[in-house]
């Protein structure tokens, strides 16, 4: 009977720790994104749409922030994150922007 005992208990307990994973929404785990692939990324025109699409998409990621301060870093944490991946897009441009004018 104790044997039996231990089983249920570990096996609650399994139930019990995945509980707190089931309870958090999948929009909750989705990381902020931007749209490019309609963007020259190279014109100055293409980098201020990024611009604004980087700081609605860090409104939208950093809305269930409470308190002020942690909704303002969160804001900053994305559009920070965002804008290192956009410079890195643009680096990858450059080369065919090049080969482009080249020909």
């Amino acid at each position: 009977m104790t044997n039996l005992t231990a089983k249920i208990s570990g096996v609650a307990m399994l139930a019990l720790a995945a509980l707190p994973m089931v309870a958090i929404p999948a929009s909750a785990l989705a990381a902020p994104a931007v749209q490019v692939a309609d963007l020259n990324v190279l014109t100055a025109e293409g980098s201020a749409t990024f611009q604004a699409r980087a700081e609605r998409a860090a409104r939208d990621f950093c809305r269930n922030e409470a308190r002020l301060s942690r909704a303002a870093d969160c804001r900053a944490a994305v559009e920070q994150e965002l804008a290192e991946k956009f410079a890195d897009l643009r680096l990858a441009a450059l080369p065919q922007a090049r080969t482009l004018a080249a020909r």
